[in-house]
C-alpha cells in the first residue's frame, strides 16, 4: 500500500481490456529520452559522477545498480551492498531496501534508503556514504530517522536538499503524507528533538501521496511527488505533480495558490499512450540542465517497469517535461 516496488504485471493484453483507450491522446506529453542496454529499474535516482559518466539506484536487489558514460546505455552494475546489513531486518523479512537517494557534499557520495514492510508504518530510513559513488564502494551508517505504528508518518522514500549550510530530508508515504526533517550534515542523521514538518497529504484516506523531491529553482523549492497507486503494473494510476515554496519548509502551493496540505498540485506527469503509471521519480542535474528521472509500466511489454528520463525547462517559474 504504501511502499514502491518493482513488480512486472500482467500483460498488454489486460491492459487492452482494463484501461480504456490505450491510444488515448498523450495530452501533450513528450516521450523519453530512448534509452538501451538494461532499461529495467524502479524509484530511480541518477547522479553524474564527478570521475565521469553516471550512475543510477533503484528499489529492487540489495539497492539495484546501473551505471552509464552517455545516459542513453544503460548498463546492469550489479547491487550498492552485496548484502543486506543486519539491521535492516529489523523492519522486513527479507532485507529489502526501497527508494534510494543519491547526492554528493563535503566530499563523498550519500545513499539514503528505507526499510520496511508492505502495509506498515513500521520503517526506518538508513544512510550509506562512498568516495566513488560506484555499487560495491558503500559504507553503511545505520539509521537517519524511523517510524513505528504509533506514528502519524511513514518513515520511507527519503529525498535530501542541502540549503544554506543546513540539510534537509523529505520522506513519507501515505499516513497523511509528506513530511520532513533537519538533518545533522556531518552525520547526515536526523537532529535529536527535530519539528517533523508537514509538507503534503490528500482529503481522505489512504492519503495516497509519496516519494518526495524537492529542488531549488531560481526563489523557489519545488516539491515534486508520486500521486496514487504504483506497483501494479499496467493498472497503476501514478502521476506526478508539483508545488512550490518560498521556504525550504512550506507552505508548498500550486499555482492557483492551493495549499498541497489541502490537496492541491500541479499534473507534471502522467500515463499517456505506453507509457503507464509515471512515477517513483526524482531530479539530477546534467551539465546545467535538470532532468527528471523516473519509473513508467511498459504498455507494450507486459507492464515492466522502465526508466523515464525527460529534460526539465522552466517556464515562468514552473517546471514543464520536455
Amino acid at each position: 500500500m504504501s511502499a514502491r516496488r518493482a513488480i512486472t504485471a500482467v500483460g498488454a493484453a489486460l491492459l487492452l481490456a482494463l484501461l480504456p483507450g490505450t491510444a488515448q491522446a498523450d495530452a501533450g506529453y513528450p516521450q523519453p529520452q530512448p534509452i538501451t542496454g538494461q532499461q529495467i529499474i524502479h524509484d530511480p535516482t541518477v547522479i553524474r559522477l564527478k570521475s565521469g559518466g553516471y550512475v543510477a539506484y533503484s528499489t529492487g536487489g540489495v539497492i539495484g545498480a546501473r551505471t552509464s558514460k552517455d545516459t542513453k546505455q544503460w548498463d546492469d552494475a550489479g547491487n550498492a551492498f552485496a548484502t543486506p546489513p543486519s539491521w535492516w531486518y529489523e523492519y522486513n523479512d527479507t532485507g529489502d531496501p526501497w527508494a534510494p537517494d543519491i547526492s554528493y557534499r563535503a566530499g563523498r557520495y550519500w545513499l539514503y534508503y528505507a526499510v520496511s514492510s508492505w502495509g506498515t508504518n513500521h520503517s526506518a530510513i538508513g544512510v550509506a556514504t562512498s568516495r566513488t559513488g560506484l555499487p560495491g564502494t558503500w559504507t553503511d551508517h545505520g539509521k537517519v530517522f524511523s517510524s513505528e505504528t504509533t506514528d502519524t508518518w511513514n518513515a520511507i522514500d527519503p529525498a535530501i536538499i542541502e540549503d544554506r549550510g543546513r540539510l534537509w530530508m523529505s520522506f513519507g508515504s501515505y499516513w497523511t503524507g509528506i513530511r520532513m526533517i533537519e538533518l545533522n550534515p556531518a552525520t547526515g542523521k536526523a537532529l535529536p528533538g527535530a519539528d517533523v514538518h508537514h509538507l503534503a497529504t490528500r482529503p481522505d484516506a489512504p492519503y495516497a501521496v509519496e516519494g518526495p523531491y524537492i529542488v531549488r529553482h531560481g526563489r523557489y523549492y519545488y516539491l515534486f511527488a508520486s500521486y496514487d497507486a504504483c506497483c501494479s503494473g499496467v493498472n497503476s494510476t501514478y502521476r506526478i505533480k508539483v508545488g512550490r515554496s518560498t521556504s525550504v519548509t512550506g507552505p508548498y502551493v500550486d499555482r492557483t495558490g492551493k495549499s498541497l496540505l489541502e490537496g492541491g498540485g500541479d499534473l507534471l506527469l502522467e500515463g499517456h499512450g505506453r507509457y503507464i503509471g509515471t512515477g517513483g521519480q526524482s531530479v539530477f542535474r546534467n551539465r546545467g540542465q535538470d532532468w527528471l528521472a523516473y519509473h513508467y509500466y511498459d504498455a507494450e511489454d507486459n507492464g515492466t517497469p522502465k526508466l523515464g528520463l525527460n529534460r526539465l525547462a522552466w517556464v515562468h517559474h514552473w517546471p514543464v517535461v520536455k
